[in-house]
Formats: C-alpha cells, sequence, structure tokens
C-alpha cells in the first residue's frame, strides 16, 4: 500500500496543518517507507513464536487482604494526633449548612 501525495495533504488539512510541497514530498517518502517496514514485518516466519504480553514472565506477587495489628496500631497513633475524633474517626466541622 502506497501513500499518495494528495492523502498526505488531506491528512494536513484535517491536523489544520500547512505544508510546503518540498515537506509533503518530504512526508509521502517518509511514510511510504514506514509501510514499507511495517510490510516487512508481516513477512516474519511467527509460525513457532507463543503470543505474549510482556517479554518477561511476570507473575503478580498477592497477599491476602486483611487487617494487620500493626495497621490498628498506626492508625490509633494517628488518631491522638487529631484535635477531635468521634467513633474511631476525624472530627472535622461542617463545611455545607
Amino acid at each position: 500500500m502506497k501513500v499518495s501525495r494528495k492523502e498526505v495533504e488531506h491528512v494536513a488539512a484535517l491536523a489544520r496543518l500547512a505544508f510546503s510541497p518540498e515537506e509533503v514530498d518530504l512526508y509521502t517518502e517518509q511514510f511510504n517507507d514506514i509501510l514499507d517496514y511495517i510490510n516487512r514485518l508481516n513477512e516474519v516466519d511467527l509460525e513457532n513464536v507463543e503470543p505474549t504480553s510482556h517479554v518477561q514472565s511476570l507473575n503478580n506477587v498477592l497477599r491476602e487482604d486483611c487487617a494487620v495489628s500493626s495497621d490498628l496500631l498506626l492508625r490509633e497513633a494517628i488518631l491522638r494526633e487529631a484535635p477531635e475524633t468521634e467513633r474511631g474517626l476525624f472530627k472535622v466541622p461542617p463545611v455545607i449548612d
């Protein structure tokens, strides 16, 4: 598939870009070089290549989602610093009447 000069001008107009005739020629050539490279990649034999989502095999390291006693101690220490608390939460003045 080749990109024509007219197509480059059309895309430039859609993007509201103004190119000189030399720039249109340059970009037409560059687009065609890119498409040629992509077509070369399509010729690569991938029959024995397993599909991957990442180049390295990665596994998520997960832990059980549960409260830990140190979290409770930290919460208590933080609440002790608050000017006012109520039922284990920060108490703040109302901001909406």
